[in-house]
């Protein structure tokens, strides 16, 4: 799944593709990928004669501003956005088009069709499901040391399952939260409630940079993700321990290990991260 790194990644390139272009009709493959409105005529209708003028992003979601609206999409596990000529072969897996006035598309395709859209008069994006539920992104101001302590020593969870929680930080996924642990030298399974403040500072910070380091190298590619341009991302080759099972670590040299915590595939060195 295609994490803060990656979405931003996206709007960064997409905003060099889109800009200013003007959306002249909408092909709708896929219905159920259309959340808000449900009634996918209304969409298009909403739509037609738009212009984008900016991108955002708020967590992993994707935010394409236009004149009245703002279309806010995730991406889920398999979502990718292309912009092409109309006179492209269409890949069968692409489920919305967005057809411009210039004759290129922006084409959304996702192989799994998990995906979301949900379009709002702009202004109101922020009020209602998804980005009214979201914590604070670690790339705002919002994103606090004294926030981050309030909400880790009040609860009892294992310290992967807050950072997973996307209503207390936007923005984190499986890959970014088991670097960040690594890095702060604290088990997943750690409960959140028993972490010192010196631990919590390191996690703090650690966030902030791993993210950082991430978005400068285009995001990490592990599976299919690319950017809107078809490049991959650079970030897989500098992890310590996602996806790095039975390899040495880079700071002890003890061997990567895989659990499952939360249901999720975690990657740990066990002589770093000590329970």
């Amino acid at each position: 799944m295609p994490e803060l790194p990656e979405v931003e990644t996206i709007k960064r390139t997409l905003e060099h593709l889109v800009m200013n272009k003007r959306i002249e009709d909408i092909t709708i493959n896929w219905p159920k990928i259309i959340q808000t409105p449900e009634d996918i005529m209304h969409f298009k209708h909403l739509l037609m004669g738009e212009q984008i003028n900016s991108m955002s992003r708020r967590g992993k979601f994707l935010l394409f501003n236009m004149q009245d609206y703002v279309l806010v999409s995730h991406l889920r596990m398999e979502g990718k956005y292309r912009v092409t000529h109309s006179s492209e072969p269409i890949d069968k897996h692409t489920h919305v088009i967005f057809h411009f006035t210039d004759k290129t598309e922006l084409r959304y395709n996702d192989v799994r069709k998990f995906g979301t859209m949900h379009l709002y008069p702009i202004g109101k994006e922020h009020e209602t499901k998804p980005l009214n539920q979201l914590g604070p992104d670690p790339f705002e101001s919002a994103y606090q040391l004294n926030y981050i302590e309030e909400k880790l020593l009040k609860t009892n969870r294992n310290i992967k399952a807050v950072l997973l929680d996307q209503t207390v930080i936007a923005g984190l996924g499986n890959i970014y939260v088991d670097e960040v642990l690594f890095l702060s030298k604290v088990h997943p399974e750690r409960r959140a409630k028993t972490l010192s403040k010196d631990e919590i500072m390191n996690i703090f910070t650690n966030t902030k940079e791993v993210l950082s380091k991430a978005v400068h190298q285009g995001g990490t590619t592990i599976r299919s993700y690319v950017d809107g341009q078809g490049e991959m991302g650079m970030f897989q080759q500098t992890l310590f321990v996602y996806n790095q099972v039975e390899k040495p670590c880079k700071h002890c040299g003890q061997t990567i290990i895989k659990l499952r915590v939360s249901g999720r595939g975690t990657h740990i060195c066990p002589d770093c991260q000590r329970l």
